[in-house]
């Protein structure tokens, strides 16, 4: 079951990705519904963050499509932003969906927040002392990142991002991820 859920997972991002190459007169080709993709690799359960503990291995695959349309807000500009985290050995795995806040210090750092809402194939409940049990099966997802562009499409940055239920369920044990990620910008 868990690697139909991977499976479908990047099934989904590749159409998505794929889909928009097909807008005719735009120059940047996935720019015209794009306006960044972002490929990283993340360490999975971080201990000592929110979360607070520990319980399941390996590295996440993240993945993500931030899209055009946005809207000011607050000194910088919101977009939607879809993308997922694959687990590299068969723990928790997700799929968000965020509003992504960003903007621009200076000429090239950035700092972004989100808030959006993630749907995971980890446990729910606590059966298993070496998994995460996270209450519900969809989630709360707030990813911070903070970055530096070297030119108007390449960039690097520090990703965080937590899932939760915010206690709207039992047991709440939440998941932090860290890492570094790479993107492309339209």
């Amino acid at each position: 079951m868990k690697g139909r859920i991977n499976l479908t997972v990047v099934t989904i991002m590749i159409t998505i990705l794929g889909s928009t190459s097909v807008r005719a007169g735009n120059e940047s080709g996935l720019g015209g519904i794009l306006h960044e993709i972002k490929v990283g690799l993340l360490h999975h359960d971080t201990n000592n963050l929110w979360s607070g503990s520990r319980r399941e291995d390996g590295v996440n695959l993240n993945l993500e499509a931030v899209f055009r349309p946005y809207l000011n807000f607050l000194g910088g500009e919101v977009r939607p932003a879809l993308g997922a985290s694959i687990n590299s050995t068969g723990d928790t795995s997700k799929l968000y969906l965020d509003a992504r806040w960003e903007t621009t210090i200076g000429n090239n750092f950035y700092f972004a927040l989100g808030v959006g809402g993630a749907v995971h194939d980890g446990k729910r409940d606590p059966d298993r002392s070496d998994r995460k049990a996270l209450g519900s099966r969809v989630l709360f997802h707030i990813p911070v990142e903070a970055g530096y562009r070297f030119d108007p499409h390449h960039g690097l940055s520090i990703y965080f991002a937590h899932i939760s239920n915010a206690s709207l369920a039992s047991p709440n044990e939440g998941m932090d991820t860290l890492g570094i990620r790479y993107g492309y910008r339209f």
